[in-house]
This record gives C-alpha cells, structure tokens and sequence, in this order.
C-alpha cells in the first residue's frame, strides 16, 4: 500500500488496502487535532461526538472527495467546521458567558503563572463579546486560523471560498478585535 500524505492535494482516500484501512489511518492522523479545534469552538463535551460525525460523514462522501479541489486535512476541517456550525447558538452563548465571567482570578501557587492565567482571563473577557457578534463565516475563519492552525489557502479549501474572501475577512475580523480590546481599554480607564 502506498504511503498516504494527508496534507497534500494528491492525498488518495479509498482505494489501496480498501477504505476502512486508509480512513483508519486518517483517524490516527487527524482525530485528536480535529478534537482540540472542535472542543475549543463547542466544548469538550461536543467535540468527540463531532469528530466521530466528521469521520462518518468523510466515509459517507468519500466518493465525491475530490483531491484536485482540497488536500484531505482541508477536506475534514471543512467537514467538522459545518458540522459545529450546528452548535453556533451554545458557541455564541458560551462566549457571551466568557465575557461576563466573574473578574476573581484563578490563584495558583507560582506567580507567574497567576500573572499569566489573570491576562488571559482578561484577554478573553474583552474579546469574547465581539467574537460572538461574528457571522457564522467571519467566526469559522477566525477559529480555524488561530485554533486549527490552518492556513489561508487550507481555510479557503476548507470553507470552498476563494482565498482572497479568507484574507479580506482575517483583516476585517482583526481590525474588529483591535477596535474592540480599545473601546474596553478606554471604558474601563
């Protein structure tokens, strides 16, 4: 059987040592970081249940994967991003709820990390509320860039949009969370 690159267009799903083979080999390759980007969107308790659905839905539609048009870690990313779509509503209240998180901060022995964990309370308290004002799309381009550590192209395979509407939306998202984290600033100086 031929060695399977998961992260290049030519990625060959199906056919060498039968489907269940190479499937089980991209479950090996792609279920735990599919896991962390989808825990981070919907919660731990979504999240394996959505990898599982990702990998049954990729089997479904194995005959229409075309690798011409994505590499298969685009294709599955696509896959598991429609699929938390379901979830948007838990999504945007859970940031809503971030945003109005008690302000007590978490209190580990070393100091350094209390700085640390402190900051990143803060850091999400003030950007939780304009993440949740995202559409569905400016919101999945977001997550799958910082959280699935995707690239723009992998983005705009992922979501079937041209690259240029990833980046146009990463500047506009950015300018949004910059414009935001100062109003915070300025309102609470």
């Amino acid at each position: 059987m031929k060695a399977i690159r998961y992260d290049s267009p030519e990625a060959d799903i199906g056919t060498d040592g039968g489907p269940e083979l190479e499937f089980g080999q991209l479950f090996d390759a792609y279920a735990a970081p599919l896991h962390r980007y989808l825990a981070r969107r919907v919660g731990p308790d979504h999240a394996h249940d959505l990898v599982s659905e990702t990998f049954l839905a990729a089997y479904k539609q194995r005959q229409t994967y075309d690798p011409a048009t994505a590499a298969v870690r685009s294709w599955l990313y696509g896959i598991a991003t429609n699929l938390a779509r379901r979830h948007v509503r838990q999504e945007v209240r859970g940031l809503r709820a971030t945003a109005r998180a008690d302000n007590t901060p978490y209190q580990p022995s070393h100091d350094g990390m209390v700085a640390d964990r402190v900051d990143a309370q803060a850091m999400a308290r003030q950007i939780a509320p304009a993440i949740a004002e995202l559409s569905d799309g400016d919101r999945d381009v977001l997550f799958l860039t910082s959280w699935a550590e995707l690239t723009t192209v992998e983005v705009a395979d992922a979501l079937g949009i041209p690259v240029g509407t990833v980046r146009s939306r990463l500047h506009r998202i950015r300018r949004h969370l910059r414009t935001t984290i100062a109003l915070e600033a300025i309102h609470h100086d």
